[in-house]
């Protein structure tokens, strides 16, 4: 017969699987310990007791009419598409064009810009890039919650050291940091130390000499500076913005990040940048390209027509954009003073810190206040 013959041998191999056979663990080890943060926990609370949201920094008003034609006519003239992995062209020269007289350097837009989806990105590109498994990073307390995530997953090592205030503060400026304290921090593992300049929270803006401090053990031990300093902009009372790149001998050991969130208030475009000598900028672009490549062309294109216009026609335009946030800070500690929170008053960026102390105590005039509206 030309039929194949049938055969009964079993299958070596042959398995059976059970429909209730349990799967792997979903989550890496590297996500311990991450879970919600502040910003993803305010938000729904607010929601759900149709409170007044103080507790994610973002503005609710619109930005400027310029940036926001300029977006419009970006998407019109068909500026969708992907764009330079570094940067847009036109915003890098921009970014360049306005950072070098402030950084007290010529930047190459070329080799010394990587435009990032948002500074988040910048943060969590510089701990990749930089950071190996077991090398140590000196966070400042208290801090924005990505620094010790994005250092968790690189497999590096949290160093904390507290900003310190004596009695009972009622301007940021009476938080310091204590040299000696960080110094003691460092070991031979240590490699990066991030400054948050101005910091937020408690809102507090470095003077030169306390940068200079931070400089100088920089130096001393061989450590690069994360330089956090996207609330560039919001320093208020004519306190002046010093940058730690601009600093002696600063410039190869330093990444500056910026973001077009918080100095345009459009946060929800997500496009910052890093700045940063060619062998950092290249290693930072080596992350950003291998994770979201590029950041939203449109927005880069109105980013830097943003740039151009205060450097060409509108230089005033962050001397009024830090007096429209200062009157409003002011307003804020007035009405939390009024209510017995009593606020320490930020020298720069979004938030306020105010003591709750009294909210604790039966006869508070806030929890009458509460009683009362219920």
């Amino acid at each position: 017969s030309l039929q194949p013959r049938k055969t009964t041998t079993p299958c070596k191999h042959k398995r059976s699987y059970s429909m209730a056979q349990p799967v792997p663990p979903p989550r890496a080890d590297r996500l311990h310990g991450m879970g919600y943060t502040v910003w993803t926990e305010f938000t729904p609370l607010a929601i759900k007791h149709k409170a007044v949201n103080l507790g994610q920094g973002f503005p609710d008003f619109e930005a400027a009419s310029f940036i926001l034609d300029a977006a419009r006519n970006a998407v019109q003239q068909n500026i969708n598409q992907y764009t330079r992995s570094q940067g847009h062209l036109r915003l890098v020269n921009a970014l360049a064009r306005y950072y070098s007289p402030l950084l007290k350097r010529e930047i190459d837009p070329l080799s010394e810009i990587v435009v990032t989806m948002g500074a988040t990105e910048g943060l969590f590109n510089t701990m990749m890039a930089l950071l190996n498994p077991g090398e140590e990073v000196i966070l400042i307390e208290p801090f924005y919650d990505s620094y010790p995530c994005d250092a968790a997953i690189a497999h590096a090592v949290c160093k904390y050291v507290p900003l310190r205030f004596s009695g009972q503060p009622r301007s940021s400026g009476e938080y310091k940091l204590d040299l000696e304290e960080v110094e003691r921090a460092i070991t031979t593992k240590t490699k990066l130390i991030v400054v948050n300049n101005p910091q937020n929270v408690p809102g507090k803006v470095y003077s030169l000499q306390e940068l200079d401090a931070i400089a100088t053990l920089a130096k001393k031990h061989n450590l690069y500076v994360l330089a956090d300093e996207v609330y560039e902009a919001m320093t208020y009372d004519g306190i002046q913005h010093t940058r730690m790149a601009s600093l002696p001998g600063m410039w190869n050991r330093t990444i500056t990040l910026g973001s077009a969130g918080k100095s345009f208030s459009v946060t929800g475009w997500k496009t910052g940048w890093a700045i940063a000598p060619p062998e950092i900028a290249s290693a930072l672009w080596t992350m950003h390209q291998n994770t979201t490549f590029c950041s939203n062309a449109p927005m880069q294109e109105a980013i830097a027509v943003g740039f151009e216009r205060i450097m060409d026609l509108e230089p005033d335009y962050f001397d009024k954009f830090r007096a429209e946030f200062e009157g409003r800070r002011n307003r804020l500690c007035a009405i939390l003073d009024k209510v017995h929170l009593r606020p320490i008053v930020p020298q720069g960026s979004y938030f306020v810190l105010a003591r709750s102390l009294r909210f604790c105590h039966k006869r508070s005039p806030i929890l009458s206040l509460v009683k009362g509206h219920r």
